[in-house]
């Protein structure tokens, strides 16, 4: 069993049900998720030792969001507290050509508000194996870029793997400050994780339609990205929007050995949410447990595949869930 770190936010996720419009509805469903979160569980559904950190209000919100973390064996350990307030998004679930959308609630949370002096590294990452962070947390603010910042140079000091998640949000930054911050953090990233968009955003170059996969420009990007920087691996999801329903789903990578690209699924959605951290998770395991690196994308792929039919932001697959995808011909036919 492997020790692994994330930190990031949480926030209350507040959705419609049965694809109601938000006018349409007086009822939301509440549940808690954020991208490094998100990531967290999933590995511990793998069966491994996560270690969620960030910064809580000392109040209910705060006291269920660590029952949350108790329910799915993620450890709060290193969470810190303050008097502010957990950040709050809405979703209104799309369908068929009516896109999902999101309303983010943020601003003047606990962890938005968080100082260096809150996360003493050193002992955070004591016997630590892998440290993931995404860009979503270094968005949230300046002293926030800092402390992730620190936490990527501490973490190489004492030999822990990191990976990170592009995870571009245009209504946190600019494309332009979203380039020069995550810049810095290259150098100390082992895995790099993104989609084309991300990559284009962060490294300023161009992408396709996503609507359907440029293959050659998808190649070209990771290579790219790979060949200008220091990353053992780079890896893309490569999403196919038919409608807010169906997508196509797969991914490709590039290391020392070249690319490589994963079977490809035509998934019914349910919650797209979280997708983009279970490929993630499912990345961090793989490499954990030594796959080579075409192995890791087929379980990363299938992992994310299997989120997509869950709703909220958990990815909540096993990895013989996982595995019995990866052996079947994806039929899902009845389980006695």
């Amino acid at each position: 069993m492997s020790k692994i770190v994330t930190f990031g936010e949480v926030m209350l996720r507040l959705s419609t049900d049965n694809y109601r419009k938000i006018q349409q509805s007086d009822i939301f469903r509440a549940s808690y998720a954020g991208s490094e979160l998100n990531v967290a569980v999933s590995l511990a559904n793998f069966g491994e030792q996560t270690y969620f950190v960030t910064k809580l209000p000392k109040n209910i919100l705060g006291d269920t969001v660590i029952s949350v973390l108790n329910r799915f064996n993620v450890n709060s350990k290193f969470i810190k507290y303050d008097n502010n307030r957990l950040g709050t998004y809405y979703v209104e679930r799309g369908a068929s050509q009516r896109p999902t959308k999101v309303i983010y609630d943020r601003k003047f949370s606990s962890i938005a508000l968080a100082k260096s002096l809150d996360f003493n590294w050193e002992q955070i990452f004591k016997g630590a194996d892998w440290f993931h962070f995404s860009g979503i947390t270094p968005a949230l603010s300046d002293e926030l870029t800092e402390i992730c910042f620190q936490a990527c140079v501490k973490a190489k000091e004492m030999g822990v793997k990191i990976s990170c998640d592009l995870n571009y949000r245009s209504k946190l930054w600019s494309k332009d400050k979203a380039s020069e911050v995550m810049k810095r953090f290259m150098p100390y990233i082992n895995i790099l994780i993104a989609n084309e968009e991300d990559a284009k955003v962060i490294f300023n170059y161009e992408y396709s339609d996503q609507s359907s996969i440029d293959m050659k420009s998808y190649e070209y990007i990771i290579r790219e990205v790979f060949n200008r920087n220091s990353f053992d691996k780079v890896f893309f999801t490569l999403r196919e929007s038919l409608n807010s329903t169906i997508n196509g789903w797969s991914s490709i990578s590039c290391d020392k050995q070249g690319i490589s690209r994963s079977k490809k699924y035509d998934i019914y959605i349910v919650d797209r949410l979280g997708g983009g951290d279970s490929f993630a998770a499912g990345i961090i395991y793989s490499e954990l447990k030594s796959y080579c690196t075409k192995d890791q994308l087929e379980f990363a792929t299938a992992a994310s595949c299997l989120k997509h039919t869950i709703n909220d932001d958990f990815n909540l697959s096993s990895v013989e869930d996982v595995k019995n995808l990866l052996e079947s011909d994806g039929n899902a036919r009845i389980k006695r």
